[in-house]
């Protein structure tokens, strides 16, 4: 099956997959998704910095309604699922939580990984980030 991306310019990495975020050379806010200008002192450059790969949910609701365009239903049609914060220390993502209800929490240990948006017309299967829990961030 052939696939891509929704945004390569999220990722640093698919294999394992690894978010690209900013960072600013003033005052050291890290930003995702990437932007050209700081957005809490203006003043520094922002280059392209690497995210952790896990964190912990910090707030979460559950989707029950398609979202407005440019959303595109799965083959099947829309779904509910889980979205939420992610807190990776230096930021918080806003994803997909690839979390089972019964197990969705605030503070949940989660890790990075990909999961299919929908299909293009074409049948190219088209990824997103998401995150799923982690036994191993268990403390």
């Amino acid at each position: 099956m052939i696939t891509r991306l929704i945004d390569e310019g999220l990722f640093e990495s698919v294999v394992p997959p690894r978010l690209t975020g900013a960072r600013c050379s003033g005052c050291a806010t890290v930003v995702f998704p990437r932007q050209d200008s700081c957005p809490k002192c203006s003043d520094g450059a922002m280059s392209a910095h690497v995210l952790p790969v896990s964190g912990r949910v910090w707030s979460w609701t559950l989707q029950a309604f398609a979202p407005k365009p440019p959303y595109r239903p799965p083959n099947g049609g829309y779904r509910p699922y889980h979205v939420g914060y992610v807190d990776l220390g230096e930021v918080l993502v806003e994803a997909r939580l690839e979390v089972p209800r019964a197990e969705i929490r605030i503070g949940l240990p989660v890790r990075l990984t990909t999961v299919p948006a929908y299909h293009d017309e074409d049948g190219t299967e088209v990824l997103t980030f998401a995150f799923r829990p982690d036994g191993e961030g268990e403390r």
